[in-house]
């Protein structure tokens, strides 16, 4: 056995769980495997030697004797089971199966049996009006997609002949791969998985039993629903191959900027201009709803970005809960192009303001007193 620190040929430290323990090693064993490095003594070694390190940190009683008593409470068992080299005693099936799953489709790349795959699902996007999201609405798609032949049927054979079994796999779909030690199977590459080949393909679809079109559907659009829902349509995607059933089919919805309101969730906002009248001496307006327009009191000196809430007045959402709220933030809109008798009627009063502003404006004194008192401290 390597006398190295095993933590370090892993290169994590002692206190590392078996997951972190796994992935360096996972990680080491690809870069240092011998196929990958044919004829560099150098590679081999190390190979073997973080081997021998993961079979001692990967059991948990060989990790507690080796972490007591180091390499004396490990020596003669890393390499137990006559493999030698540090091979023995755990399963490089585990290992090396979570490596290449990835690569050929799932632990030892099993593939599907059979001529008849499930088609893909689709993704399809469509704008909706903030009226249509809320109300719920009934629209036209006119998806493309892959479709069934009709020249064969969908079974991708012409002049009613059928599929043969494959002669590379014999009709498993699946072929073996041995490297080194490592065993793994994927989907054979002559039939890709079928376990069948087509002699004579239909001219029309090549033998894939579909044919790209279009296909227009009727989608009912729930009430509610908000951007980035999605809405599944079952067995509406691309027919399958060779007669396969089809994949389904994802409404995402999106929702187009609306001129009045904003949405958040299940509520509304809106912003409300009001006169400089209104909002000094208070008064009712009239709001936008999605029901309809409704009276709004306004208080008497109300301040630009007061909000006020209507109950109720949102949107009850798709997945259920209670009606949101509308917000609505009135912003108080000056005056513009006056006349010279408005200029001077504003003059007027204004200098009547003026002349109490602590109690007529008493935001604008205290922050004039603030700043009068930062000045002076200045000095």
């Amino acid at each position: 056995m390597s006398k190295r620190d095993l933590y370090e040929v892993l290169g994590v430290p002692k206190s590392a769980s078996d997951a972190e323990i796994k992935k360096a090693y996972k990680r080491l064993a690809m870069k240092h495997h011998p196929d990958r490095n044919q004829g560099d003594k150098d590679a081999e070694a190390k190979f073997k030697e973080i081997n021998t390190a993961y079979a001692v940190l990967s059991d948990n009683q060989k990790r507690s004797a080796y972490d007591q008593f180091g390499h004396a409470g490990v020596d003669g068992s890393a390499g137990q089971g006559g493999h030698g080299g540090g091979f023995g005693g755990f399963d490089f099936g585990d290992v090396f199966g979570d490596m290449f799953g990835d690569v050929f489709g799932g632990r030892g790349g099993a593939g599907k049996r059979g001529g008849a795959q499930r088609g893909a699902d689709l993704l399809h996007k469509v704008e909706l009006t903030l009226e249509q999201a809320v109300k719920g609405d009934k629209i036209t798609l006119r998806v493309p997609t892959l479709v069934g032949c009709d020249s064969c049927s969908g079974k991708g054979t012409a002049d009613g002949s059928k599929p043969e079994s494959c002669s590379r796999c014999h009709g498993t779909g699946q072929v073996h791969l041995r490297q080194g030690f490592i065993a793994v199977q994927q989907p054979c590459p002559q039939c890709r998985g079928a376990g069948t080949t087509i002699k004579n393909p239909c001219r029309t679809c090549h033998g894939s039993g579909r044919k790209r079109d279009h296909k227009t559907l009727s989608v009912t659009i729930p009430g509610g629903v908000d951007t980035g829902d999605r809405i599944r349509l079952t067995g509406e995607g691309e027919v399958g191959e060779r007669g396969g059933p089809s994949g389904d089919l994802y409404i995402e919805v999106h929702l187009q900027d609306h001129p009045i309101f904003k949405r958040q969730d299940s509520h509304l906002y809106c912003e409300v201009p009001i006169s400089f009248a209104t909002a000094t001496l208070g008064g009712e307006i009239e709001v936008p709803t999605l029901t309809g327009r409704l009276k709004l009191k306004i208080d008497a000196g109300t301040q630009t970005g007061k909000l006020y809430r209507l109950r109720g007045k949102g949107i009850k959402s798709a997945r259920g809960g209670s009606t949101g709220d509308l917000l609505c933030k009135v912003n108080v809109e000056t005056p513009v192009n006056l006349t010279t008798d408005q200029k001077k009627l504003l003059s007027s009063f204004d200098e009547l303001i003026l002349a109490n502003k602590d109690k007529h404006a008493p935001k604008e004194n205290s922050w004039l007193n603030s700043v009068k008192s930062f000045f002076e401290k200045l000095k």
